[in-house]
């Protein structure tokens, strides 16, 4: 999610720094009461990670979650498991191991939970949990179905809750109901058969472009030239349906689905959505392998028009989200703000349809890479990683299309500076623009944006562009030789790596040091250079 003025209200949970070498050795280390974080990629320390996670496995601590074949390393495979107490799943546990195909351990991270004692049966079933997040959330639409888990808390304590993710008149929330009491223990803000033809339409920022359709009459704007289905839906502006399809309350119907009579396609958000979709799927398979967001094709729908520009007075103070904001909802699901009229502003600053922006189509729809690979929590460091990690996908689809430089459409390491004026949303290059720590000393603490989600997300960009481009982090001084603008798909690949397949679902920012740093290890052993890049830029951003 984008947010322009990020204030959502998030409790925190506790983290900690795993190591402070370049190569982490084993480590499974206590970060808060209960809590063991593992990080292993020494032989000694894998011996001890494996014997630990068999272990678990054997006796069904763990569950197998999934077994993938990796797409970037030959012979190497991804192993993601879950933690379970007495068959209840123990949420933010889990573990993920990247083998040789002979079953050798090359790595392990993860985050188990120790100590755990308490009834796995629940007081309150899964109908009245759903029926108290219902009441909660004020907007008598049904919660998806409820999970029963074990929820850690900050004190060591252990809860059996049940989690309801559900949408409220503002937001899509992750409800942790009390088994035994039915009282909220804790929640965040979770706001991730016809021919192809091809027309042509104009753009946001007034382009011509290919936008692939189907044919019919009209024609419709379901992309059938690509594996999955890529399909938008204009909402014209019904905002009180738009929000009942994107809470899942109702499904989108094939009425739903933009149209245009004679293939010439003239709504500029409608055409961007479309089309920033497919470049988006295509560069995630012709840079990675990746067959979509979930790996398998998943439909991917994009939502424009929720509302009406027109019906700002009127609706911003129930939908704003709907004006200056874009969020992956999940399931495929994405929907893009309309921006606001001429003359008025957010933030001080201007915002055109969020669609026109090819960074922060690829933004959100990374959070759905992200919510079928490593699942990152979307709170504190996790969650920030999260973002960040978005934040790196959107400008990496924006230099693998666009020709680098200063102005609309060009590729630079600004985030959705061709619609949010001036200035974008977040910088890469030089965090401090939009007011962000580039620095891991300058994190924002704090219980506003689910712990810092957005604010503290520039740490992790700002490693990555100076592991591409090299240069000083203002805050340490300290120097990053990169890999060179040339080179910046070596970067992608790490940073894609350690996220979508190394990194559990619980990870700090040192995890991702350490997982990064396996990476390049593990993509580019021959070249000195990405190993030095990796290891260099995460220290100069002061994480270790």
């Amino acid at each position: 999610m984008l947010h322009a003025t990020r204030p959502l209200l998030a409790a925190s949970v506790a983290a900690a720094v795993l190591a402070s070498s370049d190569r982490l050795p084993y480590r499974v280390k206590a970060q808060a009461q209960g809590r063991l974080a593992i990080a292993a990629t020494s032989s000694q320390g894998l011996r001890e990670a494996d014997q630990r996670i068999d272990g678990m496995l054997r006796s069904g601590e763990l569950r197998l979650r999934e077994r993938q074949a990796d797409t970037l390393v030959q012979g190497r495979i991804v192993e993601r498991a879950d933690q379970y107490y007495r068959g209840v799943r123990v949420f933010g546990g889990d573990s993920v191991r990247q083998l040789q195909s002979n079953g050798l351990t090359i790595s392990a991270f993860g985050t188990v939970y120790d100590g755990i004692d308490l009834d796995p049966n629940p007081a309150i079933d899964a109908d009245a949990a759903a029926r108290i997040v219902q009441a909660r959330a004020g907007t008598g639409l049904p919660p998806q179905e409820p999970e029963l888990v074990v929820l850690p808390k900050d004190d060591g304590r252990y809860v059996l809750a049940w989690r309801v993710r559900s949408m409220t008149i503002d937001d899509l929330r992750q409800y942790f109901v009390d088994a035994a009491t039915g009282s909220i223990v804790f929640d965040y803000s979770d706001l991730q058969t016809q021919d192809a033809v091809i027309g042509k339409g104009t753009g946001v920022l007034g382009d011509t472009k290919k936008v692939s359709v189907s044919t019919g009459t009209p024609f419709s704007a379901t992309d059938r030239k690509r594996p999955p289905a890529i399909i938008t839906y204009d909402m014209q502006g019904n905002a009180t349906r738009a929000f009942n399809i994107l809470s899942f309350a109702i499904p989108p119907s094939a009425s739903d689905i933009a149209t245009d009579p004679d293939n010439d396609w003239t709504d500029p958000s409608v055409v961007d959505a479309h089309v920033y979709a497919g470049f988006t799927y295509d560069y995630y398979f012709k840079r990675f392998g990746r067959h979509g967001l979930n790996n398998a094709d998943i439909a991917i729908r994009s939502f424009v028009n929720p509302v009406h520009r027109s019906d700002l007075t009127s609706l911003f103070s129930t939908f704003s989200f709907f004006f200056v904001n874009a969020a992956y909802v999940g399931n495929g699901m994405i929907y893009f703000g309309v921006g606001l009229p001429p003359g008025f502003t957010s933030g001080g600053k201007s915002w055109d349809f969020t669609s026109g922006a090819l960074d922060i189509v690829g933004h959100e729809l990374t959070h759905g890479v992200t919510d079928f690979s490593s699942r990152l929590i979307y709170l504190n460091e996790s969650g920030a990683l999260n973002e960040a990690f978005s934040d790196i996908m959107g400008t990496s689809i924006e230099f693998f299309f666009q020709p680098p430089g200063n102005g609309p459409m060009l590729a630079d390491y600004q985030n959705g500076e061709d619609v949010v004026k001036p200035g974008g949303i977040r910088n890469l290059s030089n965090p401090s623009a939009t007011g962000d720590p580039d620095h891991y000393s300058r994190r924002i603490i704090t219980t506003a944006d689910n712990g810092g989600v957005h604010l503290n997300a520039t740490i992790a960009t700002h490693a990555f562009y100076l592991a591409i481009e090299g240069g000083t982090n203002r805050t340490s001084g300290l120097s990053v030789q990169g890999v060179g603008a040339a080179n910046r798909e070596q970067m992608e690949k790490v940073f894609y790596r350690g996220f979508t397949q190394l990194l559990p679902s619980n990870a700090t920012f040192a995890t991702a040091r350490a997982a990064t740093i396996q990476a390049a290890t593990d993509l580019y052993p021959a070249n000195a250079t990405v190993l030095q890049a990796v290891t260099q830029t995460w220290t100069a951003v002061g994480v270790n």
